[in-house]
């Protein structure tokens, strides 16, 4: 009966375990400023005028708020096609890369697959060894991609590290008996991958969004190298040229006044510009943040 009672009760802490968690509680909020401070001050500097930024008033608060770099970012005819196509590129590449990924990782994860262990060492061979930068635009050229949509999508459909972590994730998580019960029932492989398989993968199916998305969201090299038409620009490659087109040398302007607002006016860009490419992908992160981890820690336990 004295166990009963003394459930409800609060287990008292010893002075060790305190000085523990004061101990954490500090690290915690040491880490919490190390990391909110740059993003608060990316914030408030894109919020405050470009003299405010170039004299480094700005330390947590925006400072004579003004929307000058806002405006100068989107005045350009380019972002809104560059929003447009990076949205395509990302919507239509992430399609591709979840679907072929599970695609790839289903038959992986049976070890009744024939051939499996061969299998494997390819795909893992082909995250030591590439062919190269050059080498690949040469086939990209051949096969007449070049200046479209599919040179953005196709190269790199399926990231060998997130089809390992999807391969794991299948085996740690969906029994082998579930497979043979369907297997009685007379279930194809096709009804089980689609029927079973999907609908218990939605956790990794959801880890992999969100690395694809932002893989897609955040891509520039690929279309520096196979994009000349600026109708097919993505938003990255379009922020960079206002960035260049902003950029001055102070020492070629002679006027002292014009060179700091033409430097103020740079530093601003840099701060809108930021949060311009930014924000979208922050606004996808809360709706898969509640399989992130669940998908992240089973895909990666070694299997």
């Amino acid at each position: 009966m004295d166990k009963i009672k003394n459930r409800g009760k609060r287990i008292k802490m010893g002075r060790d375990d305190k000085i523990y968690y004061a101990v954490i509680h500090i690290i915690l909020v040491l880490v919490l400023i190390v990391i909110g401070y740059p993003l608060i001050y990316i914030v408030s500097s894109s919020f405050s005028s470009p003299t405010a930024v170039s004299t480094g008033k700005v330390i947590l608060w925006p400072v004579d708020l003004s929307l000058e770099g806002y405006e100068a970012v989107f005045k350009n005819k380019d972002v809104l096609s560059g929003y447009l196509n990076t949205i395509i590129f990302t919507v239509c590449g992430t399609t591709i890369n979840v679907i072929m990924t599970m695609f790839a990782a289903y038959p992986l994860s049976s070890r009744k697959l024939p051939g499996r262990n061969f299998f494997l060492f390819l795909f893992t061979f082909t995250m030591l060894f590439s062919g190269g930068m050059i080498p690949t635009y040469i086939l990209i050229k051949d096969i007449n991609m070049l200046n479209t949509i599919w040179a953005m999508i196709l190269p790199g459909a399926v990231s060998v590290y997130n089809l390992m972590i999807t391969k794991t994730f299948i085996q740690n998580s969906i029994p082998d008996e579930l497979y043979e019960a369907a297997e009685i029932d007379g279930c194809s492989d096709a009804n089980y991958f689609f029927k079973m398989v999907v609908p218990l993968s939605k956790s990794i199916i959801a880890v992999l969004v969100l690395f694809y998305a932002i893989g897609h969201w955040n891509a520039y090299f690929n279309a520096f190298l196979y994009l000349d038409d600026r109708k097919l620009f993505p938003l990255q490659l379009v922020l960079r040229e206002i960035l260049i087109a902003n950029s001055i040398d102070a020492t070629m302007i002679l006027d002292p006044e014009i060179a700091a607002a033409k430097q103020g006016m740079a530093e601003l860009l840099k701060y809108s510009l930021i949060l311009v490419s930014t924000v979208p992908v922050m606004c996808l992160y809360p709706f898969v943040q509640k399989y992130f981890v669940k998908g992240v820690m089973i895909g990666s336990v070694k299997g």
